[in-house]
């Protein structure tokens, strides 16, 4: 439970998906969950608990587990990398959509305006943002890119050479949108990604 009074950082449930045929068959070694991991472990100040599946390119079998993660294991937010191009096998947002109560458009379109600054085929990608509530729990999932390199980017946005935000990342909303759906209160490092809040939600810096 959370021990606000105390300044104790709220702990986070974590549900990470890696979709992909040939690293769920063992033909290579998954990336996407790693990268995942490392990324939230270097962004967040608040403790996690990380529960993973890497699953093939099959609807039924991504939207079972992201059911599992939300129902099930309690996770407050689930990631899934890989299968959102416009190949046949490639199916993660049709089966993320399958199981939401409601869509998150906006998260979509802020990761095609970030991939677009490097390559004109960021038009191909096809992210989604849902949300999923049962009656005593809820949960945001994000469809991520597959590459480690283009799921940083996409997550902390870009910056210049000072540091500056030229185009801001997704992350910088999740705060906010775990709040107003009852999750943990997320705390993350400014110098990676900084937590947009209105001044009312705000609470003071843990101690």
């Amino acid at each position: 439970m959370t021990n606000v009074a105390a300044g104790v950082p709220e702990t986070l449930r974590v549900g990470l998906v890696s979709v992909s045929d040939r690293a769920s068959q063992g033909v290579y070694a998954d990336q996407g969950i790693p990268a995942l991991r490392t990324w939230l472990e270097g962004a967040l100040t608040n403790p996690l608990q990380i529960v993973s599946r890497l699953v093939q390119d099959e609807a039924v079998t991504i939207s079972a587990a992201l059911i599992e993660l939300v129902d099930v294991e309690r996770c407050h937010l689930v990631l899934t990398t890989g299968g959102t191009g416009p190949a046949r096998r490639d199916v993660t947002p049709e089966a993320t959509q399958a199981i939401a109560t409601r869509e998150m458009p906006g998260f979509g379109e802020q990761m095609r305006q970030i991939s677009l600054q490097f390559v004109p085929t960021a038009i191909l990608s096809r992210q989604v943002a849902v949300l999923r509530e049962i009656p005593d729990h809820a949960a945001l999932i994000i469809n991520l890119p597959g590459q480690p390199k283009a799921i940083s980017e996409t997550l902390e946005g870009l910056k210049n050479e000072e540091g500056k935000t030229l185009v801001s990342g997704i992350f910088a909303a999740v705060p906010y949108c775990i709040d107003l759906i009852g999750g943990p209160y997320l705390e993350t490092r400014d110098e990676v990604v900084k937590a947009f809040r209105p001044k009312s939600a705000r609470r003071p810096p843990a101690a």
